[in-house]
């Protein structure tokens, strides 16, 4: 329903917080062939933590493209110039592989997942859902990486 990932991301930060500890998070939208017209290409997505603990090399750049990437990427830690993000986010997208590993996301061939194969399968902890980026989810009881924040 979205053009390109500015927008498209959405469905990451209104998900996320019901996907597990370590999870995927798979953005399939074949249609999207674009990242967006900002600097996202050189910046890639990262989260919170990254900016910050690098807060010279980023404070520059136009803070609303610095949110973007972290609310596409979500919740994680900068330690020691290692990066460990709660959720893997995978593009299954036109977006080519190359390009997704360049800015920090993971790759799915599109043409290899089916989603209507995905759809009734939440007691084996898979969930379809369609429109991702309408609606804002949340658990009735606090995940464990929350009650830490």
């Amino acid at each position: 329903m979205y053009d390109e990932l500015w927008v498209g991301g959405k469905c990451m930060y209104k998900l996320e917080p019901v996907v597990a500890e370590a999870g995927e998070l798979i953005i399939y939208a074949p249609h999207i062939r674009e990242i967006s017209l900002t600097l996202i290409r050189k910046i890639g997505y990262h989260c919170r933590d990254y900016f910050l603990k690098q807060w010279d090399e980023y404070k520059d750049f136009p803070w609303g493209v610095l949110a973007h990437s972290t609310h596409v990427r979500g919740i994680g830690t900068y330690k020691e110039g290692v990066e460990r993000c709660r959720v893997q986010v995978t593009l299954a997208t036109g977006i080519p592989e190359e390009v997704c590993r360049e800015i920090n996301l993971g790759y799915r061939d599109p043409a290899q997942i089916g989603p209507q194969e995905l759809a009734n399968r939440e007691e084996e902890g898979v969930l379809l859902v369609p429109n991702a980026g309408e609606m804002l989810y949340h658990l009735r009881q606090r995940p464990d990486w929350a009650r830490e924040m």
